[in-house]
């Protein structure tokens, strides 16, 4: 994480339903907070979730989901973090004190109308009209236009380029249940968007979503060659190259075997790598409230807004160097440093430029400090389970039920790629609940009655991830109450967790050394982040 030119080298090139409006404007600057802040930081380690401080008793082992064996591109290699604690002297603290607060007499003080009226209001758009008019502004501009919608293939109405993915939510902490809904966008450079003679084209866009698809979406242990891969219908011709393995080039297309060369139209010169996005790949991702009237769960208003950018690329032994590189550093117990500031977001040494929003005090979305842009920094750089240190497009659905505003209504709880038992299932059995805590008390009361997994009720419910994980009536308008109160005190340095009540498995401080799961053979070495669709 080391790596100051490089990366000021990298920033300076840089350079659904309807929701109530909120009230009349008054004079706001989204920036003022995070330009106060400066680089002020009082969590140096503010890159290890909470999760990471969860208490395992020697049994319960949320740690497999994140920490695995190396596995394609990613050399991580962390699995042996499921059997010692290894932080750093700053880090062996925890600083996320909100998990341990006892906010039920404020939580119960919310009716239940203020709570629902605070999330039915949009509090997007403002900020897109606010840092429109800022000349003094080198960060990240929102430029999707959410209110205009998506059409029936998840692009957005705007002409943006972006475009929905709808996706297997990843286990533990973003399911609905433990107090968030979310949905991501991707959105591909300009060559990649148009045909082999510059002019804008949907078909040419579409296809080199799909190749992307094929390349990012297989699990790592399956060969380049060997891989297949079901898309949405595209016009191989625009490719010149046999991708479905027919023998012939042309006409429509519904399955990529084998990974395709290289991209095609404006980007034919791009080879395609396997689970490496293209340079200029962006993401941007919504993290709402929990909305229990709405069919997708999603909120109108946006708890955070996060963006990244790959401005990199590095080739095989580069990225190696890397992760040799991250392991050396958290040996020597040295503490992270990722250059850039607020304003322009943070790059890690894997050229991926994060940069994020969340609300102030009032609900208006503001610009993060340096030290809440941190947080987002460990899980999108140095953990083994991600793909290009990316988690949602590689669990996207195959094809065009993946090309969607995300929700996980209707999706079943299917394995990891090469495991049989369903993710969902595996998480609870191996963590003794429903979240890395075991504070979810709505999931232990359904599905460990007197304390045991019901095995049974879990695979009826699993038919579809809408009833499985998504929280009550009660416990979403709770959850949302919860965070709010954090949002009024603007106490996100302390934790952004939506706790109902103080955290009891998890540690205050932490010594080094045995975690005790290996002793009673609860370390897994399988997680995978792929799902297995066939």
């Amino acid at each position: 994480m080391r790596r100051p030119l490089l990366a000021a080298c990298l920033l300076l090139s840089a350079c659904g339903k309807p929701a109530a409006p909120l009230p009349a404007p008054v004079a706001f600057d989204p920036l003022a907070q995070a330009q106060a802040a400066g680089k002020q930081v009082s969590n140096r380690e503010a890159v290890v979730p909470p999760q990471c401080y969860t208490k395992t008793d020697g049994v319960a082992n949320p740690c497999w989901t994140c920490h695995v064996p190396a596995h394609g591109r990613n050399g991580m290699d962390d699995a042996h973090l499921q059997q010692e604690y290894a932080f750093s002297a700053v880090g062996a603290v925890n600083h996320w004190s909100n998990l341990f607060r006892d906010r039920r007499a404020q939580i119960a003080a919310i009716p239940d109308a203020e709570i629902l009226a605070w999330i039915g209001q949009d509090n997007y758009a403002a900020l897109r009209g606010q840092l429109r008019a800022r000349d003094n502004y080198l960060g990240w501009r929102p430029d999707l236009d959410l209110a205009a919608g998506f059409d029936g293939q998840g692009f957005a109405n705007d002409g943006s380029g972006w475009r929905a993915i709808r996706y297997q939510p990843f286990p533990g902490t973003f399911w609905p249940t433990n107090g968030s809904s979310d949905d991501v966008f991707i959105r591909l450079p300009a060559p990649f968007r148009q045909d082999a003679a510059g002019r804008e084209s949907r078909a040419a866009y579409r296809l080199n979503l799909a190749i992307l698809e094929a390349a990012m979406t297989v699990d790592a242990r399956v060969a380049d060659a060997a891989l297949r891969r079901r898309v949405e219908p595209v016009d191989e011709a625009l490719a010149g190259a046999d991708l479905d393995g027919n023998g012939r080039v042309g006409g429509s297309i519904t399955q990529i075997r084998g990974l395709p060369a290289r991209y095609a139209g404006g980007a034919a010169a791009v080879p395609a790598a396997r689970h490496l996005y293209p340079l200029g790949t962006e993401f941007l991702h919504t993290l709402r409230y929990v909305d229990p009237d709405a069919a997708d769960a999603r909120s109108p208003r946006l708890k955070e807004l996060r963006y990244s950018v790959k401005r990199l690329w590095l080739e095989d032994q580069a990225l190696q160097h890397v992760y040799d590189e991250e392991n050396a550093e958290k040996a020597a117990g040295a503490l992270p440093y990722f250059p850039g500031d607020a304003m322009t977001g943070l790059i890690n040494p894997f050229g991926w430029q994060l940069q994020g929003f969340i609300e102030d005090a009032r609900g208006r979305l503001r610009l993060q400090t340096y030290e809440e842009q941190l947080y987002c920094m460990g899980c999108h750089t140095t953990i083994g389970v991600t793909a290009d240190q990316s988690f949602a497009f590689p669990r996207k659905l195959p094809g065009a039920a993946g090309w969607a505003e995300h929700s996980i209504a209707g999706l079943k709880d299917r394995p990891q790629a090469g495991t049989r038992e369903p993710e969902a299932l595996r998480y609870f059995r191996r963590v003794g609940g429903g979240d890395e805590f075991r504070a979810n008390d709505e999931i232990l009361r359904r599905y460990f009655p007197g304390g045991t997994l019901d095995e049974a009720t879990v695979r009826r419910d699993g038919a579809d991830l809408g009833v499985l994980l998504r929280p009550s009536r009660e416990r979403a308008l709770a959850l949302n109450k919860a965070y709010l109160l954090t949002v009024r005190e603007q106490s996100f340095a302390q934790g952004r967790d939506a706790v109902l009540v103080p955290a009891v498995n998890v540690h205050r401080r932490i010594d080094n050394g045995d975690t005790g799961l290996k002793e009673k053979g609860r370390v897994f070495e399988d997680g995978r982040l792929w799902v297995e669709w066939e």
